[in-house]
């Protein structure tokens, strides 16, 4: 919570489509103190922005009187939907099943057995339990959220059902010679509920699997975990585990919570957590993570983190929010499927008038068909034939399907992207990502390994040994990769540092402090040139030499002149120029962006196959370095771990950072890439148009079926049986094709032998 802010994340239960969803979603925004609310139709989860503190309380009693229930772990609801939507459809089935064998005589002989009023009787009073228990909840949902003003999904099902059950009552009533005749479809009310029911256990199984990603990466943790406690091993409950608690790992184990490494020596296998499928060495000062699996050797780990705040609890967080947004393609759907529900309401009211007031209308239609469809009866009764074309057109259209579109889509997509270290923030940048056609790599830490070596020292003022003490001893206070190179040939050599006084650190330049009483500068040479006034001629020579090299040159200076030039060489990563290539592949630019040398900037470009080279471009610069080349019409991702990289993260259209980088880095990102390596980009580039191409052939097939559905079922074509059978497959057929999405392949294809 900052500055009075906060959001909250609600489970909701007994949504059924996006029209429920958005019911919700208004329901919560009414409550004041809340700005905005997004539900998620495929998890039935909430997120809820305010401006002040609301109680989850008065959050769920809007959602309450909305027609809605909240429960405290969602996880399972889908589960116990599909449970209790089985047990509902079984049951409608074993009535509906008899119904259908009594009407079959009926409908092809016309052959009402034992007699009419026995018949019309019986077919109401054997449907009735499935309307008054087995479709009860999606009935009485139904018509709560008609009067209410919000009708849903349900809405339509429910008048469907109770329109053609009332056929009955009237079909007996005239056998009476108390009403017009009319066709009797009380049987069909059933089989339509039966139909439905199944239908929504099948899509509640779907979507189970659809988001079972969180509940996989919240399975993986360890249960147990040995302890020393006062020098003795002790088996505790994971989550008796405390910051500070020193736990023995052997191999084979769960590592049970994040911690580092305090004794041992062993490979990891982190792919739960990166997606790299090879072990890494960990040994002492390493940190590990919880739920990875220990090796060949034995670790003793010290906990770092414990429950919410473990790394996998943080990827759980990110995945839920993630799957709580709303991708900018969805923005028609929503519209759409907002006033979907009363469009066709209003459609099969004007549907049913117009065919009981003017059969003539869509007769011509309907007496062509009879000839070719057997469902399609010319010789019924205008009533008849009303009531079928009306309530064809309530069960037929579907606006779940339009709903379920996109949010199943990227809770699949961003499920797996977890599983293999892809975190998106937000479903804005998926689509982005998928549309991006410049990839922006940072050099250090990026593309290189950011560990950089001091390779060289060529003194102009005493001795090597003198040379890197002083620059040393200010670079103490630097957080550069750079200035921690300098730092670490000291301690190799053993070299002693001395104290320093009024250090500052000048953004993308270099340091400057007082050693031994006289300020030293250390860092770019263009800079100490402009700072002190040297000329740089006396150090152009060893700075050329160096960067054709491929090292950096990092200058030291003191009010006398120069005392000589580092020089630092970072490799590129492994597997970088591949990654490069990957790219390349799939039609996007590279290019590197660093504040390094021309020369330096080059030399690790050719190694990993970069041709275009963006060097000596300060932190400010690169951002702007970001904004040109949108200007130039491209859509930019930049590839970034550190500092200096966040202003060009968030200027760019989508901001990668990588995991191994800092904090503020992972912050600023649009993704971020657990693995730190290069090879991820690649991966995340192809789950974002993995993820974008089952979002368009969702919603191209929920708006096709929409499209050619519902006009057949006002021109009398559609018997209402098969409309809503086709309903439900329409619905099933969306949450199936994201889950496809699963078996995505975002690694590169071998070339083949």
């Amino acid at each position: 919570m900052t500055g009075g802010k906060r959001e909250t994340r609600l489970q909701v239960r007994g949504m059924h489509c996006a029209a429920c969803a958005h019911a919700v979603e208004d329901a919560l925004r009414s409550v004041p103190g809340v700005t905005n609310a997004n539900v998620n139709p495929t998890t039935g989860r909430a997120r809820v922005a305010m401006s002040r503190e609301v109680a989850d309380a008065v959050l769920g009693a809007a959602i309450r009187e909305a027609g809605y229930d909240v429960v405290e772990d969602g996880r399972g609801v889908d589960e116990a939907e599909g449970t209790a939507a089985r047990r509902r459809a079984v049951v409608a089935w074993l009535v509906a099943v008899p119904i259908l064998a009594w009407m079959i005589p009926e409908m092809f002989f016309g052959i009402a057995w034992p007699s009419p009023l026995a018949y019309h009787a019986g077919t109401v009073l054997l449907a009735l339990p499935v309307l008054a228990w087995a479709g009860l909840p999606t009935i009485g949902t139904g018509l709560r959220t008609l009067f209410r003003g919000a009708p849903t999904m349900d809405t339509l099902i429910a008048l469907g059902a109770v329109a053609a059950w009332s056929t009955g009552l009237v079909a007996v009533a005239a056998e009476l010679g108390a009403a017009p005749r009319v066709h009797d479809y009380a049987g069909v009310a059933a089989m339509i509920l039966a139909l439905h029911l199944t239908g929504r256990w099948i899509e509640a199984r779907a979507k189970g699997r659809a988001s079972q990603a969180i509940r996989r990466l919240l399975s993986l943790g360890a249960k147990t975990a040995r302890v020393l406690r006062a020098g003795i091993e002790v088996e505790v409950a994971a989550d008796e585990i405390g910051v500070g608690d020193v736990m023995v790992v052997r191999p084979g184990e769960k590592v049970p919570t994040d911690g580092v490494v305090v004794n041992g020596d062993s490979h990891v296998d982190e792919s739960i957590a990166t997606g790299e499928s090879l072990p890494v060495r960990r040994t002492a000062g390493d940190t590990v993570i919880g739920a990875t699996l220990n090796g060949e050797g034995v670790l003793r780990v010290r906990a770092s983190a414990v429950g919410s705040e473990t790394f996998l609890a943080q990827i759980v967080r990110l995945v839920e929010e993630t799957q709580g947004t709303k991708v900018p393609i969805q923005a028609l759907a929503d519209r759409v499927t907002r006033v979907f529900v009363p469009v066709i309401l209003a459609l099969a009211l004007a549907t049913f008038i117009v065919w009981l007031a003017a059969p003539g209308v869509f007769g011509g239609v309907s007496a062509w068909a009879g000839r070719v469809l057997p469902w399609v009866h010319g010789e019924l009764s205008p009533l008849s034939r009303a009531v079928f074309a009306a309530v064809a057109v309530l069960v037929i259209a579907c606006p779940c399907a339009l709903g379920l579109a996109t949010p199943t889509a990227l809770t699949v997509g961003s499920g797996k992207g977890a599983e293999n270290g892809i975190l998106f923030r937000s479903g804005e940048a998926i689509q982005t990502l998928r549309e991006v056609d410049t990839i922006v790599f940072d050099k250090t830490g990026t593309i290189t390994e950011g560990r950089p070596v001091v390779v060289d020292a060529v003194p102009l003022v005493g001795d090597e040994r003198v040379l890197l003490r002083l620059a040393g001893s200010v670079e103490q206070g630097s957080e550069h990769p750079l200035g921690r190179a300098v730092v670490a040939a000291c301690y190799e050599r053993g070299i002693p540092l001395a104290e320093v006084e009024g250090f500052v650190a000048v953004s993308g330049r270099g340091v400057r402090g007082r050693v031994d009483g006289r300020e030293v500068l250390v860092g770019a040479p263009g800079w100490i040139e402009g700072e002190f006034g040297f000329e740089r001629a006396a150090v152009a020579p060893i700075v050329a030499k160096l960067e054709a090299d491929g090292a950096s040159a990092v200058a030291a200076a003191d009010a006398s002149g120069w005392l000589g030039i580092v020089g630092i060489a970072d490799r590129p990563k492994t597997g970088a120029a591949a990654a490069v290539g990957e790219l390349r592949a799939l039609g996007l630019e590279v290019i590197l962006l660093t504040g390094d040398s021309e020369r330096v900037a080059r030399a690790v470009g050719r190694a990993v196959g970069i041709d275009r080279v963006v060097a000596r471009v300060l932190p400010e610069g690169k951002r702007e370095a970001i904004e040109a080349l949108q200007r130039d019409g491209r859509i930019v991702a930049m590839v970034g771990d550190g500092i200096n990289d966040a202003p060009a993260l968030r200027g760019a259209n989508v901001g990668i950072a990588l995991g191994t980088g800092t904090d503020v880095a992972i912050e600023t990102g649009d993704v971020t890439l657990v693995s730190g390596e290069p090879a991820a980009v690649a991966r995340a580039v192809r789950l974002s148009r993995a993820t974008f191409r089952k979002i368009r052939q969702n919603l191209f097939w929920a708006f096709f079926y929409n499209t050619v559905a519902i006009p057949l079922a006002v021109l009398g074509l559609l018997h209402p049986l098969m409309a809503e059978a086709a309903m439900a497959l329409s619905s099933v057929n969306v949450v199936a094709n994201a889950s496809r999405l699963r078996r995505a392949r975002i690694e590169p294809r071998l070339p083949r032998r």
